[in-house]
């Protein structure tokens, strides 16, 4: 339970820096208490190897690359409707890697019309926590 609150605290800490007044749900915590940060992170990830794409929540995307690497971008402001049922994740890369300050789209699965859009932070490397 320990991890729980150290991931909520840092959620909280970098969303009031960035100036908004973000509460992380306890079904986005519960989530990421999944997961152990490894202190680790990467400006770009190479396309090839991204599995997928998972929003967690309008500001957190775990990112599998291959079959058991994990990845989080924490976003600095929240991305309209990615965490809503029924929509995607839509990117574009022209270097073969997807990277930080690049812009990530919502796409409305039923329509294929773009409800929101947001700009990508780091990737932090995770490990997947210890079964408690």
């Amino acid at each position: 339970m320990k991890r729980l609150s150290i991931l909520t605290a840092l959620a909280v800490a970098a969303c009031a820096s960035a100036g908004g007044a973000y509460q992380m749900s306890d079904k986005t915590a519960a989530r990421l208490a999944e997961y152990e940060k490894t202190g680790e992170s990467e400006r770009c990830l190479s396309s090839n190897m991204i599995s997928g794409i998972e929003a967690i929540d309008e500001r957190h995307f775990l990112v599998r690359v291959g079959a058991g690497r994990y990845y989080l971008n924490a976003l600095s402001s929240s991305c309209h409707g990615a965490g809503r049922a029924g929509n995607r994740l839509q990117y574009e890369v022209s270097i073969g890697q997807l990277c930080r300050n690049q812009i990530i789209h919502v796409v409305d699965n039923s329509g294929g019309f773009i409800v929101g859009s947001c700009s990508l932070n780091d990737f932090e490397k995770l490990e997947k926590a210890p079964a408690e």
